[in-house]
């Protein structure tokens, strides 16, 4: 099995992904150019920076959730510099089935967090509690995946699911502080 720090030397740039992005780069930027933390959560990931941490962050530039989460996250890996590498899920299964959603699903974003020699030390994603509230409301209203009007209304449900993505300063702040609480963690 490839090591971690084999796969990160092979990652985009943050740079990279955000120019190679086809879908969602500008609702990307929109919520990265946004998003703004407070003074006591730039202070704990400024405290991070002597760490030297290392994210694989697994994604796509289709996936709502990978819009909404990464560039919060991308402005947490600035303050506490964080060095961080960006895999396309479907380009990078091997990686990707490492981090399995419930052993079975591949959601993400995933974000691994590594420590300065390349151990793993934490993983987060694919959502904060309150973005699967609210994904988990939205897919109440669609019919069962069997059903024959399933597709259409998951289509349907999308749009609403992308402007609160876009919108919702509570989502914002819950992903920030999620992502947060697990690098808390790792300095306990």
């Amino acid at each position: 099995m490839k090591a971690l720090s084999d796969w990160f030397s092979e990652g985009l740039s943050k740079e990279e992904y955000i120019s190679g992005m086809k879908i969602n780069r500008e609702n990307l930027l929109f919520i990265y150019n946004s998003f703004e933390m407070g003074a006591e959560q730039l202070s704990f990931l400024r405290g991070l920076q002597k760490q030297e941490l290392k994210a694989l962050v697994l994604t796509a530039d289709w996936c709502g959730d990978a819009m909404v989460n990464l560039p919060i996250f991308m402005r947490v890996a600035n303050e506490a510099l964080i060095e961080a590498k960006y895999f396309i899920r479907d380009e990078n299964l091997e990686l990707m089935d490492r981090y399995l959603t419930n052993g079975k699903s591949r959601s993400i974003p995933i974000i691994v967090f590594m420590d300065r020699d390349g151990n793993e030390i934490a993983s987060w994603g694919p959502r904060s509690a309150l973005a699967e509230e609210i994904v988990g409301q939205l897919k109440e209203t669609l019919p069962s995946k069997e059903a024959p009007g399933y597709e259409a209304a998951f289509k349907e449900i999308i749009p609403k699911l992308t402007d609160q993505f876009k919108t919702n300063l509570s989502l914002w702040e819950d992903i920030s502080l999620s992502i947060e609480q697990r690098l808390k963690k790792l300095i306990e």
